[in-house]
């Protein structure tokens, strides 16, 4: 029988470098098919922005030091490059999810229509964004986008230094890099509160919240009876569950 594949793998590391290169350069045939799958992806999705985005290059083999991420400067458009090159010559992405504990269970999300995986299932949190230039991207940073990502999709506000990495898994097709932070504990009737009034206000503006419903989970297979996640989400709430 041949081993099932799992999707993410987690990583041991006690200390993590994130080191800046040049992102991956592009044939002008590569270059131009990734404009024109951008613009159809606009066509069908016209709210989608090309923002920019923290790339993930890879990790140096482990050894006795600290973990090296290698990482780029990138924008939303380049993703297409996942349809264009083999899995292991594509970057993946680095982002950031919260773990959220309730007494009602683990705070989860549904990704709304205008998002990049609508319908999608996940912890709240997105991908990483890259530092100003002259600044360098660490775990301070991660750990202030991960706040920033709560308070946006939630309407949650935790103080950055309150977050701990809790874990960290490696994508098994694209490499992509996800940094799990815990939150603390908070009654799941103000997360309730604070998301349908963050869906209130959102609207008035004319926008559409990115998470169109919410929900709290205490164990994998009840997050998986939700429909479909993000593919991380079964074995992170397995390992959570479990600990």
């Amino acid at each position: 029988m041949q081993p099932r594949h799992l999707p993410v793998e987690f990583l041991d590391a006690h200390q993590i470098n994130l080191v800046e290169h040049p992102p991956p350069a592009l044939s002008p045939q590569e270059r131009g098919k990734v404009d024109r799958l951008w613009e159809e992806t606009k066509a069908h999705n016209p709210s989608i922005f090309d923002g920019p985005l923290v790339a993930s290059l890879g990790i140096d083999p482990p050894g006795p030091g600290p973990l090296v991420v290698r990482w780029a400067r990138m924008t939303y458009r380049h993703r297409a490059l996942r349809q264009l090159r083999p899995p292991e010559e594509a970057p993946g992405a680095v982002f950031v999810t919260v773990l959220l504990p309730t007494e009602d269970g683990l705070a989860v999300g549904r990704n709304s229509p205008t998002t990049a995986t609508p319908g999608r299932w996940a912890l709240p949190g997105g991908t990483a964004e890259p530092p100003a230039a002259g600044h360098l991207l660490d775990m301070a940073s991660l750990r202030l986008h991960a706040a920033r990502e709560l308070a946006e999709e939630l309407g949650i506000h935790a103080a950055d230094e309150k977050l701990r990495l809790w874990g960290l898994t490696r994508g098994a097709r694209f490499g992509s890099l996800g940094f799990h932070f815990l939150a603390p504990s908070v009654p799941s009737a103000l997360v309730r509160r604070r998301h349908a009034d963050l869906t209130v206000s959102e609207t008035e503006r004319g926008n559409v919240p990115e998470l169109d419903e919410i929900a709290f989970v205490s164990s994998a297979e009840q997050a998986a009876c939700l429909g479909s996640g993000a593919d991380y989400l079964h074995q992170v709430l397995c390992r959570y569950f479990s600990t």
